[in-house]
């Protein structure tokens, strides 16, 4: 019975361990929004995030999935208020909506690993499929969603110049 986190859950799956991820996920844990598009892992319509990482979950197996923490793309932000989907929107880069789930968690990963992307970082994480043609649209929204995470990430408190300690006061 393979077991994994999913959206911060703890699932176990009492399915056939040889079954894709994305077939587990739409019609075990009723999680529809990643989405089924070829089957071959071709058009990275069904991406989720693995530990961390961008990957195809219907080339993943729920064995290979067994232990690891998975986000779909219910789980990177219940209300839309992530970086990604607030830049896919206020540059109007989402048309069918169809590949989306995918772009977001693909640019997602992204934006975790670099912060201030280039437009070519940008179009090698983003090996999405879309039948729209968004693709000069969606480079622009990455740009701004690693602006928007940038702006709202913590700040580090200011490192002093010198190692000298300051001496108490008398």
């Amino acid at each position: 019975m393979p077991g994994m986190t999913v959206n911060g859950r703890p699932l176990d799956f009492a399915l056939d361990p040889a079954m894709p991820l994305l077939v587990a996920l739409r019609e075990a844990a009723n999680l529809t929004g990643t989405k089924y598009g070829c089957g071959a892992g071709d058009c990275h319509a069904c991406t989720v995030l693995v530990d961390g990482t961008a990957m195809r979950s219907c080339q993943l197996t729920l064995a290979a999935a067994e232990g690891r923490d998975i986000v779909t793309i219910e789980g990177l932000s219940r209300d839309r208020s992530h970086p990604v989907q607030q830049a896919l929107v206020a540059d109007q880069a989402i048309q069918c909506g169809f590949c989306t789930p995918g772009i977001v968690i693909a640019a997602a990963a992204l934006i975790a690993r670099n912060a201030d992307p280039s437009d070519a970082d940008i179009r090698a994480a983003l090996p999405n499929l879309c039948r729209c043609g968004v693709y000069p649209r969606l480079v622009r929204a990455v740009r701004r969603a690693a602006r928007l995470a940038r702006a709202s990430a913590p700040q580090r408190p200011a490192q002093p110049l010198s190692n000298t300690a300051a001496t108490p006061a008398p």
